[in-house]
């Protein structure tokens, strides 16, 4: 989360750069995977994906949706994490439909947390955020889908962009789901402190990327 004019720099460096690594992996590898269209690239494009939901599992997700045998110990919940998310990496080596397996189980689980948490919300910022997210996720794989089952038509009609179009509809996707997510696990761990949501490049703007700029930041984990 961006951090605010008055937010403190110990807390917030130390956790953001790890995702910004993977985010940066994530391009790299969709961008060889689109160049070459090899099923390497096809492979790293889709781990890349798998390990940038994993991280933010660690660092976002609220510990009362922890499994009950971790007892809300976010470390020991990375750690399965990890290891869940190795394992799932080496398997789709030997059978690459695991990874696709991998990413839908974590955007249902996803989903099912922000339907239960725009339930007990009255944060009418978060309630349009999650809105906007679902909306633009709905928009994206609507997109992937139709280029799957209907390339033939598309073709027909001379419009092969319906693959472009969810790479730019996801792409915007993610950016408002972490924001979400954020905000969700905030309102558990950090109770006391003041969190704006703003959006880049001006909050005034009728479209922009969303951040979270935070006053007082300190994340107990």
């Amino acid at each position: 989360m961006p951090a605010g004019e008055t937010t403190s720099a110990k807390n917030v460096p130390s956790r953001w750069p790890p995702s910004l690594l993977r985010t940066t992996g994530l391009g790299l590898f969709s961008a060889y995977f689109h160049m070459t269209l090899s099923f390497l690239g096809q492979l790293l494009d889709e781990i890349s994906i798998l390990w940038l939901l994993a991280g933010g599992y660690c660092i976002w997700l609220p510990r009362c949706y922890f499994p009950a045998f971790l007892g809300g110990n976010r470390p020991q919940f990375t750690c399965l994490v990890a290891i869940t998310t190795t394992v799932s990496t080496f398997l789709s080596f030997l059978r690459p439909t695991v990874n696709a397996y991998a990413l839908n189980s974590i955007a249902v689980h996803v989903l099912y947390i922000v339907f239960q948490e725009y339930k007990k919300t009255s944060n009418k910022e978060l309630r349009h955020l999650t809105e906007v997210s679902v909306l633009l996720w709905a928009l994206a794989l609507s997109s992937w889908i139709s280029d799957l089952f209907l390339c033939s038509f598309w073709q027909q009609i001379n419009f092969p962009y319906m693959h472009s179009i969810w790479h730019v509809l996801i792409s915007i996707t993610f950016p408002y789901g972490i924001v979400t997510m954020a905000l969700v696990d905030a309102k558990y761990e950090m109770p006391d402190q003041t969190l704006k949501l703003r959006y880049w490049p001006r909050d005034t703007w009728p479209v922009g990327l969303p951040y979270v700029e935070v006053i007082g930041d300190h994340k107990n984990c």
